[in-house]
């Protein structure tokens, strides 16, 4: 029996790599014959650059950048030949802030300049941007600074040739523009610490970079989808570096040539944190089950609801790992999730292989 493994991660809890490996000892201790694949997946969060390390090599970088609050961060990005792979939560991330530390109003993605400026400096003529995860909602305004301040010679953004070369792919699932009620602001910006008056003013403020903005170019990129992503780092991106906008997940499963690895599958098994009717907006786990043609495809995850429309929408098998009863605080442990995985999958793998009889 051939198995390709393809989880996302459980955002604080596990990564993709450690998930898949609880699924795949679940399927050894049922199977212990069986062909496991194990593939890290993200969909431009957390992990995009190590899924994408571990698909088609390459070298991280490591460098002091600036975090969200301009203080001094490590971050990485991957470089791999003339193409460059860029996680702006290494830089911009929410994770880098606790919680009384959140505000949008000053946060800044003046660190994913930095890595930008870095990547070009040293070769990339192809950069792919993960936008997931951002603690900023600055419209990419600090990001833009960061590359005016490494490139050009009098300080305008006209004197930023070095960029006119590079090509940009920006990867989010994420389709909102950059402004109103279904903007940067009003959508995400509370879950980073914004009040009802500070989202007032993010998107006032990102409506106003936009005008200007669109007088420079004479044309406006901030209706786009994909605009508002990150905090409308995905609209500098589209309006600044001609950017090609693509699904997270669509990119790196084309990458890996994800069809040539379930060619000869007998079942995909995928996963995430939460799988609910969201799931079926284009997330991770959709973009696996689109991918994998004919192959039947199971999902697992920490928290599971609108199981009928899951699998409705083509999952062979929907399961929680998580027993009735357990605490959120038990259920985020690292060992405890992975052992539920494990648990979880050998159950599903009895009924994997009673299917392929």
């Amino acid at each position: 029996m051939k198995v390709v493994v393809a989880i996302d991660s459980f955002k604080g809890c596990l990564t993709s790599k450690e998930a898949n490996q609880a699924a795949a000892e679940g399927i050894r201790d049922v199977c212990p014959d069986a062909e496991v694949v194990q593939v890290p997946v993200s969909d431009g969060g957390e992990g995009f650059m190590e899924a994408f390390h571990a698909a088609v090599g390459g070298e991280v970088q490591e460098m002091t950048v600036r975090d969200p609050m301009m203080r001094l961060v490590c971050a990485k990005y991957l470089l791999c030949g003339k193409e460059a792979v860029i996680e702006i939560a290494q830089a911009s991330g929410l994770t880098l802030l606790t919680k009384e530390e959140r505000n949008p109003l000053v946060a800044t993605s003046y660190g994913t300049g930095q890595l930008v400026a870095d990547a070009v400096r040293k070769g990339a003529e192809h950069i792919i941007v993960g936008l997931g995860g951002s603690a900023t909602s600055d419209a990419g305004i600090g990001m833009l600074r960061a590359l005016k301040d490494a490139f050009a010679k009098n300080g305008t953004w006209d004197d930023v040739k070095e960029l006119r070369s590079v090509r940009f792919t920006i990867a989010s699932d994420v389709k909102n523009p950059l402004c109103g009620e279904k903007g940067a602001a009003h959508v995400f910006a509370p879950q980073k610490g914004a009040t009802p008056e500070m989202v007032r003013q993010l998107d006032e403020r990102a409506r106003k970079f936009a005008e200007v903005s669109a007088k420079r170019f004479g044309y406006d990129c901030s209706e786009r989808e994909g605009a508002g992503a990150a905090g409308g780092l995905g609209y500098a991106f589209l309006q600044y570096m001609n950017a090609d906008c693509q699904p997270g997940i669509e990119l790196l499963l084309e990458t890996i040539r994800f069809d040539e690895m379930v060619k000869n599958a007998d079942f995909v098994i995928t996963g995430e944190g939460s799988a609910d009717r969201q799931t079926l907006m284009g997330k991770l786990p959709v973009g696996i089950l689109q991918q994998s043609g004919a192959v039947p495809v199971c999902l697992i995850a920490g928290h599971v609801s609108d199981r009928d429309l899951l699998l409705k929408a083509g999952f062979r098998r929907v399961e929680c790992i998580n027993p009735k009863g357990i605490s959120l605080e038990e259920a985020m442990r690292k060992d405890v999730a992975m052992q539920n995985i494990r648990d979880t999958v050998s159950r599903l793998s009895v009924f994997l292989a009673s299917q392929k009889r």
